[in-house]
């Protein structure tokens, strides 16, 4: 196809080293390379080897103005690089930066300041929101979607918090978090001291399953029946020693003062705690935990808890 030599014409001379030309033989040759960077790639080879743009056009089928883009843009900056497409600006931009920032702004904002029913923003609901704010004049929940995805917005996902009112909450607190460090009343603890936390799940369904669960096996998952009995609902007291990472536990069917009593017994009566010189017992303002019935049903008489003073049972 190269067999007659014509002196060029272009003022950008192809000049390759061995590597250069390696690179572009591969990638002419290569059977997975793009079309277009194979071209361009024979378009910078034929050059090299002192043809002209007309003859490279007429053995390519392609037009002149083709070959002299690429000739010169290998001239302007030589590597395989230059060969692929350069940016460009695209499609113009359907809305202004300042109309994402107003539906930013409206996804920062309760839903009840734009007097809407609603808990919290979706882009659903977002989408209608821009145009009846006048912000445009309409848009996809998609588009929102993606805007909000780029400063990692999530309004329609909450967290609740809890306010305290407790003037006295720092002490008492400063309480816990101390007996947590393995300090009481400025003293560290001593060796045989323990510290527990102590707590209930309730309503924690039962179920028993009408047919045996069938093992997962090569290229198939565990398979569990739908079906199911209802067991009732059971409740789990548990018991963890902070320092020592120890959790006893128990079923209940209910939670009280009665079901606690006997998970402090539980632990109470085995060691280490059956021997130690005292052991705290962290728990909540919870009925199970608080109130003269808690303290005359404890296996040792206490301060009355709260949901952030400990509970010291003594020993010996």
């Amino acid at each position: 196809m190269w067999s007659v030599w014509m002196p060029p014409t272009s003022p950008d001379r192809v000049v390759l080293t061995d590597t250069q030309r390696g690179d572009l033989h591969r990638l002419v040759r290569a059977g997975r390379t793009e079309q277009r960077l194979a071209l361009r790639a024979g378009i910078v080879l034929a050059a090299a080897d002192g043809h002209s743009n007309t003859r490279i056009a007429a053995c390519l089928g392609i037009c002149q103005d083709t070959v002299r883009k690429w000739r010169h843009r290998w001239c302007v900056a030589p590597g395989v690089s230059c060969l692929g497409d350069a940016p460009r600006s695209g499609r113009r931009p359907v809305f202004t930066p300042v109309q994402i920032a107003q539906v930013k702004a409206v996804a920062c904002t309760p839903p009840k300041d734009a007097d809407q029913p609603l808990s919290r923003w979706s882009c659903p609901e977002l989408a209608p929101q821009a145009v009846r704010a006048g912000i445009c004049e309409s848009i996809s929940a998609s588009t929102v979607r993606r805007w909000l995805s780029e400063d990692a917005l999530k309004p329609w996902q909450y967290q609740s918090w809890i306010f305290i009112t407790d003037p006295d909450f720092q002490p008492k607190a400063q309480r816990v978090l101390d007996l947590y460090q393995r300090v009481w009343d400025g003293k560290p603890l001593g060796p045989n001291e323990y510290v527990i936390s102590a707590d209930e799940k309730t309503s924690i369904q039962a179920r028993c399953r009408c047919h045996p669960t069938l093992p997962p096996g090569k290229a198939r998952m565990m398979r569990v029946n739908h079906d199911y009995h209802r067991r009732g609902a059971l409740a789990y007291l548990a018991a963890y020693d902070v320092h020592r990472a120890k959790v006893y536990g128990r079923c209940e069917d209910t939670t009280g003062i009665v079901p606690f009593t006997r998970l402090v017994e539980q632990v109470m009566t085995q060691e280490p705690y059956k021997s130690a010189e005292r052991v705290f017992w962290i728990v909540d303002n919870g009925s199970s935990h608080r109130g003269q019935a808690g303290i005359n049903d404890s296996p040792n008489s206490s301060p009355t808890p709260s949901w952030c003073t400990p509970r010291c049972t003594p020993r010996g």
